[in-house]
């Protein structure tokens, strides 16, 4: 089974960055995609940014295009989340989520992914 433990959540500032990481480990194939999403109280889950692991497949939420970057590591099977510019409404909590589906459709939507992260927040400090 497929797990996946974030990190890097936190406090941060206005115009700040932060840098999420998500680390997958009991995958059995070769072709995958990781993405991000976050909840923020009272909301539903939205994707926010994927990426496969050959790179062919990056996605961004239009919300976060120019801001955020995602990554891969794929020596160390880690993806990286680098948010920059940070707003008050980036604050949520933070989850990776697995699917060893690879394309360019399907996946912002949760329905795509089969297995997800514990979450990691992310708050705004005024």
């Amino acid at each position: 089974e497929v797990q996946l433990v974030e990190s890097g959540g936190g406090l941060v500032q206005a115009g700040g960055s932060l840098r999420l990481s998500c680390a997958a480990a009991g995958f059995t194939f070769d072709e995958y995609t990781i993405g991000w999403f976050r909840q923020a109280p009272g909301k539903e889950r939205e994707g926010v940014s994927s990426i496969s692991n050959n790179d062919e497949y990056t996605y961004y939420a239009d919300s976060v295009k120019g801001r955020f970057i995602i990554s891969n590591d794929n020596a160390k099977n880690t993806v990286y989340l680098q948010m920059n510019s940070l707003k008050p409404e980036d604050t949520a909590v933070y989850y990776c989520a697995f699917t060893y589906y690879t394309g360019s459709h399907f996946t912002d939507q949760v329905e795509a992914y089969n297995y997800w992260g514990q979450g990691t927040q992310v708050t705004f400090s005024s």
